[in-house]
């Protein structure tokens, strides 16, 4: 019988052919080269069947391969392997003086998964994930290595790749010097009287949280890095106790609070490294907006606050700097992102799903790739200029497809529907 596996909600399960841990490159090689189809689970923090390679397919997992971490200070540059998450892959650059750029709100996700999918934390000034990435290497179907950098032919589409162009052996990312960053949250922000991107603008990385049960934010997450200008935000009250996104949640498991300074990769991350949040207890939608429709999209989402707050936990909206990714959902232009954290009961969410996609559609809203969405290929089409060539070269990397599974071949296929 084939082993069952589930994703980190337990909502999606793989029965597939093989589920295999490969130790080594070169068995890695060898599972890739005795299957028709393959698929990387990475964290399992997706909720639909993006990973999923079907009955008769192989699922990897790259946690058994060795956990390469190699930083160069001297290029301020940090190899990955595969399989590293980010809270392990943060402690270690910050034990050299360096760090990433940005984080996401998570960082028990790993960093291959993240930028294949689209991740991103927030910040005006901050793209996806991805952006960090100088330089992938695939394992590719034929059983080669192949490498591509940053300015190379192909690079635009081969970070953001959904895993259908080969497995993630390791990442090559950019550093910085390592900095400090303060937390300030605020609570009932009404954006009557203030524009949408001052508010985004007024630190380094800001969250707004909301319910959606009146109008405006329940909380504002705003997290200042020490080297930039302090916090100015008179437009809502200081929170008096430690805050969780989740209303009624207690904040003991989030990253420390009221200004205290700290590193970075214990302050941009929502929650600590040592406690995982909600596992198993809810599912997830997001889309981008383009970011100078920002206002026109919140006010478009207020006008059904009344099915989405029934079955909400909470909607986080952050701001993501265009990239460069083919398959990004900050494309090429600067956008907005509303992240709805769900009930784990899809019967009921899903109509809301749906009715959120018709009330942005005027926005050309692109789906996260690794949430619940109900958007088909044929409108995915219209929304990514570059999808042709994205298919171009996943044609040229993978020709039989054995990297593709029906999730990411029905979303990347103009008429085919993705559910």
């Amino acid at each position: 019988m084939a082993e069952m596996v589930t994703n980190w909600a337990r909502n999606i399960t793989y029965r597939p052919r093989t589920f295999a841990r490969p130790a080594s490159l070169e068995e890695l090689r060898s599972l890739v080269a005795v299957s028709a189809q393959v698929r990387v689970l990475g964290s399992g923090h997706s909720f639909n069947p993006i990973a999923d390679p079907g009955p008769d397919g192989t699922l990897l997992s790259l946690a058994g391969m060795p956990p390469e971490i190699d930083v160069d200070t001297e290029a301020r540059a940090v190899r990955v392997a595969g399989g590293v998450r980010y809270a392990e892959l943060a402690r270690t650059v910050h034990a050299q003086g360096l760090a990433l750029p940005n984080m996401a709100s998570l960082p028990h996700i790993s960093v291959a998964g993240s930028v294949a999918t689209g991740t991103h934390g927030s910040g005006l000034g901050n793209g996806p994930l991805a952006c960090a990435v100088r330089e992938i290497r695939l394992l590719t179907a034929d059983g080669s290595i192949v490498t591509v950098a940053r300015g190379e032919e192909g690079f635009d589409g081969a970070v953001t790749s959904l895993g259908a162009l080969g497995v993630v052996v390791s990442l090559v990312l950019d550093l910085e010097p390592s900095y400090e960053v303060e937390q300030h949250v605020f609570i009932e922000l009404t954006l009557q009287d203030v524009d949408f991107e001052t508010v985004a603008g007024a630190a380094y990385s800001v969250s707004l949280f909301t319910d959606w049960r009146q109008p405006g934010f329940r909380q504002v997450w705003l997290k200042r890095r020490t080297d930039q200008p302090p916090v100015y935000f008179p437009w809502a009250a200081p929170a008096t106790e430690a805050m969780h996104p989740v209303s009624g949640m207690p904040g003991i498991h989030c990253t420390e609070q009221f200004g205290v300074p700290g590193p970075w990769h214990e302050r941009l991350p929502h929650f600590r490294r040592e406690f995982t949040p909600s596992s198993g207890t809810e599912l997830q939608s997001e889309y981008l907006v383009p970011l100078t429709s920002a206002t026109d999209a919140l006010r478009a989402l207020d006008g059904i606050r009344e099915a989405i707050a029934p079955v909400l936990q909470t909607c986080e909206v952050r701001t993501v700097a265009a990239d460069r990714q083919w398959l990004g959902p900050a494309y090429d232009r600067d956008a907005m992102a509303v992240h709805f954290t769900w009930l784990d009961d899809a019967a009921t969410v899903l109509p809301v799903v749906r009715l959120i996609e018709e009330a942005l559609s005027a926005f050309a809203p692109r789906p996260h790739w690794g949430k619940v969405f109900t958007v088909p290929g044929s409108v995915l089409h219209d929304r990514y200029a570059r999808l042709d060539d994205f298919r171009a070269l996943a044609q040229r990397l993978d020709p039989t497809g054995k990297f593709m599974n029906a999730f990411v071949r029905d979303a990347l296929t103009p008429g085919r529907v993705t559910a």
